[in-house]
């Protein structure tokens, strides 16, 4: 384990925030906050993710519901879409997977809004694999902590950042280690050096 992925972990160990979705038992729930998480802050997400897993609890009630009502749940949070796929990738999952989310990365990433990061980060947190994430957040971290100078927009930079996102991961660590550098090193909770 690297130096820096060791000071990450330790520093989570102390002051890991509580998260509505953190530690909790239903993969569902931390497929609709990394949705939800998607471009929008962590403090505006928290009522939004309380008050969905209140009204659609499960991925058959949000299957069920009409496309009105789910949009009406997502009203503030913006960037639609995000609750169109989830509401679009809820009734594929009741078709094809008994209404379950499944383990298994290739079926995820065919799901309607579930790109490279989000399967990373639904496996790693939901189902404990060892998989890499990188979002903005990330990708502004290790670059910064790992000087990359390739932009991270172009083929190279990005092939870097994740080959290090993935060089970095804890066995059997990769959801502290991922929630961590999202969330604590992205908003300067944690030093840097």
């Amino acid at each position: 384990m690297s130096t820096f992925t060791r000071r990450l972990l330790a520093w989570y160990r102390r002051n890991a925030r509580t998260l509505p979705w953190r530690g909790h038992p239903d993969p569902y729930a931390v497929w609709v906050s990394e949705i939800m998480l998607q471009q929008t802050r962590v403090e505006t997400v928290i009522p939004y993710f309380r008050r969905w897993m209140e009204r659609f609890p499960t991925i058959r009630d949000l299957a069920g519901s009409s496309e009105q009502s789910v949009l009406a749940f997502w009203e503030g949070l913006g960037y639609y879409s995000r609750a169109r796929n989830l509401h679009k990738a809820a009734k594929i999952l009741v078709e094809q997977y008994n209404g379950r989310l499944p383990p298994d990365l290739d079926a995820l990433r065919r799901l309607p809004g579930i790109g490279r990061y989000t399967v990373g980060a639904i496996a790693s947190m939901a189902f404990g694999l060892d998989e890499p994430a990188l979002d903005g957040n990330i990708r502004r971290v290790l670059a910064r902590v790992f000087n990359i100078s390739l932009p991270a927009n172009s083929s190279a930079g990005e092939k870097s950042l994740w080959d290090l996102a993935a060089r970095h991961l804890p066995g059997n660590r990769a959801s502290d280690y991922l929630d961590n550098v999202r969330l604590g090193l992205n908003f300067g909770l944690m030093p840097l050096t």
